[in-house]
């Protein structure tokens, strides 16, 4: 028998039954009305959604007894968030799963500060991290006035790992309208999914009205068309079950942490055979095509997992295995503004340049670029500040970085993707391959301008004609890549059917000296 107090005397038994109770009270979310509103919303309650993400019985809890500091008779099982360790494909993951169908699952001080403990367990023990995005935003009064201040909130370890620690991989599924801390969880992940019903955005349109009079639905503010749009959200999805898929299949490329290796896979061959790359990408410098089909002759089969597509369009990026190894295929979408980039596009592949710098995943770029965008709206949007932050990290990563020109790079365009400049372990180009300043037809008219002018107006527009091909035929000469390889600009020129081997190979070269390689 325990003494608790003189005078009153209780058993163990006793004690063990009332911390029973207090746990199957834990369980209860939103109860039984908060459940069926929630369910109604077409959303699954956050304990499912874990077990939807571990591997059974792999789950384990911290912090599920915690309540409000505020107590009122309304009971908050967690405080409004569950928080825990799993497993996911056998692997150890850290999961943040906010419960919206009680309060909507705002924030107080209590749930705060068990977010903060789960994150600096994950980033400490070096593990991934998985955020379960739902409704969220602070909870009133428990943060208004001075309390909002006093938040448990710090800065230097819930965004980032403490310095010198390695960084750990952060995944968000955004799975109802997720505004507020739910918005700032995910603007931290390396990879957020969300669900085509789901919205994301810094305020929802209940506080956009009052404070600046712009009446909104949850879509148009932050709908998967809007968070897309923006570079929030880097794939959209069906049902929740697709999510947690789709998180589970971001981890299996990369390492739990920085400091370690990423994951091969068993070596598959391409979806697409290597021999359609030279139908697929056309001769002619203005026909289209997707790039995609370049992505599936030079990836394993069924490993594609594309990455932000609708964000910066004329470049896609993806993950992929070659031959079992992890990868990050950067490539320009000429059906995209002819796979010319914005700002949009070099800040898009900024990011995904640091993913997999960071995580040790080497960069494949294949280049069929027109070069920067111009003109007001460009520069406007930064064009000149994208570019110069892409090119400088570009440059640091020390990944293995192979570079293969298929039909024409050109300028600064040529260079934000990984050209000559930025260091490429190596540099191959096709026969197809057209290298230079700017395009032959912008150029001869931007260098001859005054030449052509002049015999325009003095000799007519035949022998005007006649000049621009002759003009067009040098430039044109200039920018093959036989002299490119000639003085070693290019490493080599290849067939494009050889694309796939030939990357692999520089890739295993490239990486002989990595540390665990």
């Amino acid at each position: 028998m325990t003494v608790v107090e003189p005078g009153t005397t209780v058993t163990m038994a006793e004690r063990i039954a009332q911390l029973r109770a207090r746990k199957e009270r834990a369980l209860e979310m939103g109860g039984p009305e908060g459940l069926r509103k929630h369910r109604e919303s077409g959303r699954l309650p956050v304990r499912e959604r874990v077990e939807m993400l571990v591997d059974e019985g792999s789950w384990f809890e911290i912090g599920a007894l915690a309540l409000p500091e505020r107590r009122t008779a309304k009971h908050v099982p967690g405080d409004a968030v569950v928080t825990g360790f799993g497993l996911l494909d056998g692997r150890r993951i850290g999961v943040i799963g906010i419960d919206a169908s009680v309060l909507a699952g705002t924030t107080a001080p209590i749930s705060m500060r068990k977010q903060g403990r789960l994150i600096e367990h994950a980033q400490r023990h070096g593990f991934p991290l998985v955020l379960l995005c739902d409704a969220d935003g602070g909870r009133m009064p428990d943060v208004s006035g001075w309390r909002f201040s006093g938040l448990p909130l710090d800065f230097t370890t819930f965004l980032k790992p403490p310095p010198g620690a390695p960084v750990v991989p952060r995944a968000a599924a955004v799975l109802g309208p997720s505004y507020g801390d739910s918005a700032l969880h995910a603007s931290t992940a390396h990879f957020v999914v969300m669900l085509r019903h789901s919205s994301l955005a810094l305020s929802g349109p209940s506080v956009v009205e009052p404070a600046i009079g712009e009446k909104v639905s949850d879509a148009e503010l932050g709908g998967p068309g809007a968070a897309t749009r923006a570079g929030n959200a880097h794939l959209v999805v069906d049902t929740e079950a697709d999510a947690m898929d789709a998180i589970a299949a971001f981890l299996s490329y990369l390492p739990p942490n920085s400091a370690q290796e990423p994951p091969y896979g068993a070596p598959l061959p391409p979806a697409r055979d290597p021999e359609d790359l030279a139908d697929i990408v056309p001769l002619g410098p203005r026909s289209g095509y997707d790039v995609r089909d370049v992505f599936a002759c030079v990836a394993d089969e069924a490993s594609l997992l594309p990455w932000a597509d609708d964000w910066g369009g004329s470049v896609l990026c993806s993950l992929a295995r070659i031959e079992g190894r992890p990868v990050g295929l950067v490539g320009n979408q000429p059906i995209v503004r002819a796979g010319a980039l914005d700002p949009a596009a070099l800040a898009k592949e900024r990011a995904f340049v640091d993913l997999c710098d960071t995580f040790g995943l080497p960069l494949v770029f294949l280049h069929d670029v027109p070069g920067l965008m111009i003109g007001t709206t460009a520069e406007r949007e930064g064009i000149l500040h994208g570019y110069e932050a892409l090119v400088s990290r570009i440059a640091e990563a020390t990944v293995p970085k192979v570079g293969v020109v298929m039909r024409k790079a050109y300028g600064g365009g040529h260079f934000a993707m990984g050209g000559r400049p930025t260091n490429p372990d190596f540099l191959f180009a096709w026969p197809s391959a057209e290298l230079g300043f700017m395009a032959p037809e912008t150029g001869i008219r931007t260098i001859h301008r005054r030449r052509l002018e002049s015999v325009l107006a003095e000799q007519g527009p035949e022998a005007h004609a006649a000049l621009v091909a002759e003009l067009t035929a040098e430039w044109n000469a200039d920018a093959e890549p036989w002299e490119a390889a000639a003085h070693l600009s290019l490493d080599d020129v290849i067939e494009p059917a050889e694309t796939r081997r030939v990357v692999a190979t520089a890739i295993a070269i490239a990486s002989h000296g990595m540390a665990g390689i």
